[in-house]
């Protein structure tokens, strides 16, 4: 099969990580062509292999998760796993760890150890509290990091504990912030001498970032934002609503002009030419009004015709999707989101697609999650390791 040329084609990736954050970074540059070499603990493999549903004993998750990735088995603890770690680094541009910190260092595998052989190696480092300050040594999965990020405190709704958003937000958003540090630091070595660096991301702080003007408007006047279930307080209208058959549908109508559209297809001109209503500021001091009049208009039809009347009025509106829904929509198939492809055992499934899209270099699934160990002896082969020696070091559960 030729397959087309890839932004990251040449870049060596070597993960070190386990679970979610550092693997979904380190995923990420394998869909874009980077070379990835997973590092996993002999005989266990990473515990993702085993997270909820499971089909011929791996989980589903895994072959997405690992996909494009190539399988080494190697005990850190061991002195002949950290010096296959080190032969790796030596050829790696970019290594990614999800440790506690501190854990490499322990290994004899810190950054200023292995940059000594490979000074434009790039280390990215995904932790609950970063490298430094005085929870460093904290352990912290995503939802600690959303929880001490903000976000937790703002979801759900106001007369209701904080809930979570249903999937592990706080690692991925960790993941993605981890390949844009390791796509600045690719660039910086580029120009400035072949050097690389550290890359430090904190969950919690990948959370916080997108708390949008929740800081300056405390830091400015004390206001704290609270949880507003499905509305967005000071941008109006924009909610979710009930219609006729129990469904729900999400309407932004918060622009000016979609606000007049919105009262036009709801066949509301006194609140569409009201001049109080004209700007968000109004609307939002009427914001009980405004909800109270929309609810009511869609309660009053199914939701493939309230859709549909928005539509046609250009006034963005969805439905609320499952996941069932989403593999349904002809949207999602015509952008090639819902990718099938067969795992090793000859079983098709679904995994997402590709994000972004690019033109001239697309990303790709070459294959999904390899089995535990499945590239550790042409891996090793590759850094001269022989048979023999192979063999010893499985002998003694090194590898």
């Amino acid at each position: 099969m030729n397959h087309p040329p890839q932004a990251l084609q040449g870049v060596r990736v070597l993960e070190l990580g386990t679970l979610i954050a550092g693997p979904f970074a380190a995923r990420i540059l394998g869909e874009f062509g980077a070379e990835v070499v997973k590092i996993e603990q002999p005989g266990e493999g990473d515990p993702l292999r085993n997270w909820r549903m499971l089909h011929r004993g791996t989980s589903l998750w895994w072959h997405a998760q690992a996909r494009n990735k190539r399988s080494v088995t190697a005990n850190l603890r061991a002195a002949e796993g950290q010096e296959i770690v080190r032969a790796l680094s030596r050829r790696s541009d970019v290594i990614i760890e999800n440790f506690r910190p501190g854990a490499l260092e322990k290994w004899n595998l810190s950054y200023a150890e292995l940059s000594k052989d490979n000074p434009g190696l790039i280390m990215v480092r995904l932790s609950g509290y970063g490298q430094t300050g005085p929870y460093r040594d904290r352990p912290g999965f995503g939802s600690i990091g959303e929880a001490m990020g903000g976000i937790r405190y703002l979801t759900g709704h106001p007369d209701r504990p904080p809930a979570r958003a249903g999937i592990s937000l706080g690692d991925s958003l960790a993941g993605l912030y981890g390949v844009i540090g390791a796509l600045l630091a690719l660039q910086h070595r580029q120009h400035n001498g072949g050097k690389g660096q550290l890359v430090d991301v904190a969950l919690y702080e990948a959370v916080f970032s997108l708390l949008e003007s929740t800081l300056p408007e405390y830091g400015m006047t004390g206001f704290v934002r609270e949880r507003s279930g499905g509305a967005l307080p000071g941008i109006t209208p924009s909610n979710t609503y009930a219609c006729k058959d129990g469904s729900f549908v999400v309407i932004g109508a918060n622009g000016d002009a979609i606000f007049k559209r919105l009262m036009g297809a709801m066949g509301r001109p006194d609140l569409a030419g009201d001049p109080a209503l004209v700007h968000n500021a109004g609307r939002s001091a009427r914001a009980e009004e405004l909800d109270a009049a929309i609810s009511s208009w869609t309660a009053r039809f199914e939701l493939d015709e309230v859709l549909k009347k928005l539509h046609q009025a250009e006034v963005p509106a969805a439905p609320i999707y499952s996941i069932a829904d989403i593999v349904k929509d002809a949207h999602y198939q015509a952008r090639r989101m819902i990718e099938k492809v067969r795992t090793q055992d000859g079983d098709e499934v679904l995994l997402p697609g590709i994000v972004p899209k690019l033109s001239d270099t697309p990303g790709e699934t070459r294959w999904p999650g390899p089995r535990l160990g499945q590239h550790t002896a042409e891996v090793l082969r590759e850094l001269g390791y022989d048979d023999d020696r192979q063999r010893a070091l499985r002998e003694k559960g090194v590898i």
